[in-house]
């Protein structure tokens, strides 16, 4: 007990008092008394949840990087500035501070930085993250290394040439497999398997009628068998029984399209879920005889999830587990192959008046999807991708399967940023989420209010 009021009142002679003191590592290996401190406030800035410097080098930066030497005692007080719920963690060191509550409120957490390296400071509170609420931790002379990671993020802006209304043709279509470390979120990466290196594959666009020919070649330097299965064949495997191709090699084969709508295509390599996982899939969007009626706006995503060993959130190359894919428990789940892909690498936008269609699909491997455009209403469902059927309509949210599609047809009436979720939207914090941005003119017969819209609040 001496030993403790000891420790309290030399942090209280070097004018360090915490509010609140979470400190994992035995007494003997850390003092309340910091070689180095910092101080931010918790605020909403842009419409983002955010820590923001107090003092000295920091001082207004939003979610600054704090910079220790390695073995540094380090104190990080935190007050709150914008009344919510608030806490900081620092999980590499074992940290976790107290939760505040109210404006003014504050927290303290102190710990020894005993290993260098990139580590995240991040608030815990649910959806806070999410919203913006981390930043980095680097301890030691840490060198910057330039990442070599591709960009796997498909355009979904990509979705090829109308058909139109002209007659049946041959096409002929060329697809490289291959194994590249891909950017899988800011400090991320993982080792994708893709189609033409992007995570989906290419939109190919047909019609009824139209002869294809597909060449697949796995790339020189890959090291596993891949192949092909299209959903939309008529054959043996979908063309994956003719198309097992090891590295360098190049197979093909050539099928007759006899059925309208939108179709996955995947690796059907054993085993076919990993493949599946790591990013090779995508969409081929047969057109029914004489075309699909012109709209303003088309856009091509695919949902996809990711089995890796670490934790969601975490930083480097995320290694691939086995046990979590047959577990059917993904780390990551995401848009277009990454996590920002339609949040800040692409820039999906409309006006208002305009006619959006979106052609929807589930890469998979495991989970359904339930797909929903936050504030906007589908006019018109293509259930199933069926082209042919009569569309439902006035349809809030749609069930997509694994491996299946959906094509959905909407007028943007009202300018905003729409965001694009599944509504089993705990799958948010693990990054699945897209913006549709509108632009034009508010019609205040559609929408009318005189409070302030809160861009923290998920919508």
């Amino acid at each position: 007990m001496k030993d403790l009021i000891l420790l309290f009142a030399l942090a209280a002679a070097a004018g360090f008092t915490p509010q609140a003191i979470a400190a994992r590592e035995a007494a003997a290996d850390v003092t309340p008394v910091a070689d180095i401190t910092f101080s931010m406030r918790t605020e909403i800035s842009n419409g983002q949840l955010v820590f923001v410097g107090n003092a000295g080098a920091i001082k207004d930066v939003v979610n600054p990087e704090l910079r220790v030497p390695e073995g540094a005692v380090v104190a990080i007080t935190v007050t709150n500035g914008d009344g919510a719920m608030h806490d900081i963690a620092v999980p590499d060191f074992g940290v976790q501070s107290d939760q505040i509550v109210g404006q003014g409120s504050s927290t303290t957490i102190v710990f020894r930085a005993a290993k260098a390296g990139t580590f995240e400071y991040v608030c815990t509170i649910p959806g806070h993250r999410a919203a913006g609420m981390f930043g980095k931790l680097i301890v030691g002379d840490v060198e910057e290394v330039v990442s070599t990671a591709v960009d796997i993020a498909k355009n979904p802006m990509e979705v090829d040439t109308p058909v139109g209304d002209r007659a049946p043709q041959h096409i002929s279509y060329d697809l490289l497999t291959t194994e590249v470390e891909g950017r899988l979120s800011d400090g991320s990466t993982y080792r994708y398997w893709t189609f033409n290196d992007t995570v989906p594959g290419p939109f190919l666009r047909i019609r009824t009628g139209d002869t294809v020919t597909i060449n697949l070649k796995n790339a020189d330097d890959s090291v596993n068998i891949h192949s092909v299965d299209f959903h939309a064949v008529t054959g043996p495997g979908g063309g994956a029984a003719v198309t097992q191709v090891a590295p360098g090699q190049t197979k093909s084969f050539t099928f007759k399209a006899l059925n309208p709508g939108l179709y996955v295509y995947h690796c059907a390599t054993p085993m076919i879920a990993h493949h599946i996982s790591n990013g090779m899939y995508g969409m081929i969007l047969v057109e029914p005889e004489g075309g699909l009626p012109a709209v303003d706006r088309e856009f091509y995503i695919m949902q996809g999830e990711l089995y890796t060993a670490q934790k969601h959130g975490s930083r480097g190359l995320q290694e691939f587990s086995v046990d979590k894919l047959l577990d059917e428990n993904p780390e990551h789940l995401m848009f277009n192959g990454s996590m920002e892909a339609l949040t800040k690498t692409y820039r999906m936008e409309a006006n208002v008046g305009e006619t959006v269609r979106m052609y929807f699909g589930v890469g998979g491997p495991n989970l359904i999807s339930s797909f929903h455009v936050i504030g906007e209403v589908f006019d018109r469902v293509f259930d199933q991708a069926s082209l042919t059927s009569p569309p439902l309509t006035d349809v809030q949210t749609t069930l997509v399967a694994p491996g299946g599609a959906t094509v959905v047809e909407f007028k943007v009436d009202y300018p905003g940023k729409y965001i694009l979720v599944d509504h089993a939207l705990s799958r948010a914090e693990k990054g699945l989420a897209g913006f549709l941005h509108v632009n034009g003119a508010a019609d205040p017969t559609i929408f009318n209010t005189s409070e302030a819209i809160d861009h923290a609040s998920g919508h």
